[in-house]
């Protein structure tokens, strides 16, 4: 693009300023508001896919329904065309966005300048914003640093909703979407096996993101995407502090839970994992987990004979997933008869063993393992309190009435409406499309399971929507639209663009449709390709020649023909004045719409004047002769009469 580049007739397009997968990010300025903006606007190369467009749109649509502080703001959106062929052009979608100075949080890796502290406010931040945009109804999906924006001041900034929306239809996998789905480093386990995501999917991704903060690299790494797919999946990460001994056990315990591999062990929302990293900024550990997360953990082996550590450590080996971080506090709070090894005790000292100190160090650990056994006890106290208390005020039912709950009748409910009624539920909604004659489109056609069923919370219900009859009316506006616009106009219609031909047209412009075949009007089956006749800009030029001017003229004017004249006149004594004898352009050529076209018209001769013959001379009388004969001329003349003797 160029720097007088103007869109909309409103936004001036700049430098570039970054690019993605889908669309490449302007620097731009607002000339009615006079501020700067940020003008993303999609890929030229995927401008004609209509699935790239459609994508594109969607994630204007997401983003524009997002106000919090923390996510990128939408201004506005539009279209612009460009040429891409010289019979049409192409629409490109663009979204104006807030412009936000400073450096993503890749930059601050990169830079090595981020503290601890700084890392748990800019990831607390992220996780407001995701906790804003899950209530919403939507799961950003690619969650990474160099989706994050750092203000000068330090406030967070959150970009990139498009791949929530880009994939909420499909259910990719990792050959197909690096570009889309996300990024491998970042991926939870269910979007690498290619499942259904959804908001603990993004918790994951920012599990991954805090790891990465706190170490300056991601929890996985591998040669190639597919491979750090497959550690997502099958592997566990390494504790943070194996990597940097300043993260703290606390920090060490909250990614422990939130990199689980099963979603339902994670934090569930986003509001609690960042409750649970603001608590562990103050040095308070996750409840039920320490600063582990797998079994890739520096813990020693108990020595032969070590029957304190084994009974320790049995109890908790088969509580629930998360008991490898357990087992290794049961490791850990040794007995006195074996003095531990100088490793990571549950605060994050390490002890030096020393020979001579060594009825001390018993003293210590058996303090220390008197003081978690105390503080297990009242933990599990408290605990027990609180489920009494909670079980006994008047809202609250049963447990075993509280474990599932009654699916809502969602049939003929707008989409919209049915979603909140599944999240109210406390389930988890999903949705696909088809077309349905008797339903309303957008309206709910079934779901699954249906209504009255009784299933776990948080419980997939899938709806269908309709999309409409399945038949359809071509509309007249596709006249006169660009081939790319007819086809994406189709789309939403559920048909496709079909053959395209070229014809000659006095009124429509080069490129643009001049019919459809079938015809605007007549009712098709969805899915089924239509014809586009284009205008070739040109006119077929009519026979003019023989014919009066007027009536030359008359064809000239026709609306099918529309081409302006221009008359010469040529005198012509053979042809009658008035007729055409010859025209500009030859007849049934084509020419640009707008030639002039110079007729030559037969003009009579001026007359030829007619010569005068000359006066005759005067003849002289004859004269007589005495005998009383007239004489003269040539001689005598004789009586050619008979007279009396003449036999």
């Amino acid at each position: 693009m160029t720097t007088d580049r103007i869109l909309n007739g409103r936004y001036e397009v700049r430098e570039l300023i970054g690019r993605g997968g889908m669309a490449d990010v302007h620097l731009g300025r607002d000339l009615r508001l006079g501020r700067s903006v940020a003008i993303k606007v999609l890929r030229s190369d995927l401008a004609r896919d209509p699935l790239f467009q459609s994508r594109f749109r969607r994630e204007a649509q997401a983003v524009a329904g997002l106000n919090n502080p923390s996510i990128v703001a939408v201004y506005d959106t539009g279209e612009e065309e460009i040429p891409d062929r010289p019979e049409h052009e192409v629409r490109v979608p663009f979204i104006v966005m807030e412009y936000v100075a400073g450096r993503t949080l890749r930059d601050h890796v990169r830079a090595g300048d981020l503290t601890h502290e700084d890392s748990v406010t800019y990831v607390a931040g992220v996780l407001g914003a995701l906790d804003y945009s899950h209530k919403a109804g939507i799961v950003h999906r690619d969650i990474k640093p160099a989706n994050v924006m750092i203000t000068p001041d330090g406030a967070v900034k959150v970009m990139d909703f498009g791949i929530a929306r880009a994939m909420a239809d499909s259910q990719a996998t990792m050959t197909q979407t690096q570009a889309v789905l996300g990024t491998a480093q970042y991926l939870s386990p269910e979007q690498a096996r290619g499942e259904t995501v959804d908001a603990r999917s993004d918790l994951y991704s920012a599990g991954c993101l805090l790891f990465e903060l706190l170490t300056g690299r991601p929890p996985f790494v591998g040669d190639s995407p597919v491979s750090v797919a497959y550690q997502h999946v099958r592997e566990e990460p390494p504790a943070a502090s194996s990597l940097d001994p300043g993260v703290t056990p606390a920090l060490d315990s909250v990614l422990a839970k939130a990199l689980q591999k099963d979603r339902e062990h994670r934090f569930q929302d986003a509001l609690s994992f960042r409750r649970a990293l603001l608590d562990a900024a103050r040095g308070i550990a996750v409840a039920g987990v320490t600063g582990a997360a797998t079994e890739t953990l520096d813990v020693p082996a108990p020595r032969p004979g070590a029957r304190g550590a084994t009974a320790m450590a049995a109890p908790f080996a088969s509580a629930d997933p998360q008991t490898r971080a357990m087992d290794r506090i049961a490791v850990q709070g040794t007995p006195p008869d074996h003095p531990d090894d100088g490793r990571l005790d549950v605060l994050g000292s390490r002890d030096a063993v020393h020979p001579q100190d060594d009825g001390h160090d018993r003293r210590r650990r058996s303090s220390r393992a008197a003081w978690l056994t105390v503080f297990f006890v009242a933990v599990l106290l408290v605990l027990a309190g609180g489920y009494v208390v909670l079980n006994n005020l008047p809202d609250n039912q049963p447990s075993q009435e509280a474990v599932t709950v009654s699916v809502p009748d969602l049939v003929g409910l707008a989409e919209a409406d049915a979603t909140d009624a599944i999240v109210d539920a406390g389930l988890v909604p999903s949705s696909d499309e088809e077309f349905n004659a008797s339903v309303e489109e957008g309206d709910v056609i079934a779901s699954d399971p249906a209504a009255g069923a009784s299933v776990d919370r948080e419980s997939r219900v899938n709806i269908t929507v309709s999309l409409g009859p399945a038949n359809v009316v071509l509309p007249e506006t596709l006249a006169g639209l660009t081939e790319s616009s007819a086809r994406d106009a189709l789309e939403v219609l559920g048909l496709r663009g079909g053959a395209i031909t070229e014809e000659t047209s006095a009124d429509v412009p080069e490129g643009r449709v001049i019919t459809t075949s079938p015809q605007a009007g007549q009712s098709v089956p969805v899915g089924s390709p239509v014809d586009l006749v284009l205008s070739n800009g040109k006119v077929t030029v009519p026979l003019l020649t023989d014919l009066t001017l007027g009536q030359a003229q008359a064809l000239l004017t026709d609306p099918a023909v529309k081409l302006p004249s221009a008359v010469r006149e040529v005198e012509n004594s053979v042809v009658a004045p008035g007729i055409v004898t010859a025209q500009s352009a030859p007849a049934r050529s084509e020419v640009d719409q707008g030639t002039e076209i110079v007729l030559t018209v037969a003009k009579a001769p001026p007359p030829v004047p007619v010569p005068v013959p000359p006066a005759p001379s005067p003849v002289p009388e004859p004269s007589q002769t005495p005998s009383g004969q007239p004489t003269g001329g040539t001689g005598e003349q004789s009586d050619p009469r008979p007279t009396e003797g003449d036999d």
